[in-house]
């Protein structure tokens, strides 16, 4: 069910975006970037470049989010684990070798 619900959204963005292409081929419009300015540009270029450099941004922050938590989360994990290893100590434990080297070290 849910696969169907975004493969549904995905058709239905492409379809508005044809739709949107369609109605508006004809039109220009022109562009000031302040220190540029791009003089009839049709409309769907500038509409589609919107989207695509939203979509980049999103990306962008997204990943850069994702970075940050997934430090968060290594660096709680090795908290976690030094406090896991303090506690639980087996004091009992021996060395199985009396020099505390082996023969690959020598």
């Amino acid at each position: 069910m849910n696969r169907v619900a975004g493969v549904a959204g995905v058709a239905l963005v492409l379809i508005l975006s044809m739709a949107f292409a369609t109605l508006n081929g004809g039109q220009r419009v022109t562009v000031r970037l302040g220190v540029y300015t791009l003089y009839s540009v049709p409309l769907t270029v500038v509409a589609f470049g919107g989207l695509i450099t939203g979509m980049l941004i999103m990306l962008v922050a997204g990943v850069h989010s994702d970075l940050k938590v997934r430090r968060i989360l290594r660096a709680r994990l090795l908290q976690e684990g030094a406090e896991e290893r303090s506690r639980f100590v087996d004091r009992s434990q021996q060395d199985l070798f009396q020099g505390g080297t082996t023969s690959l070290e020598e």
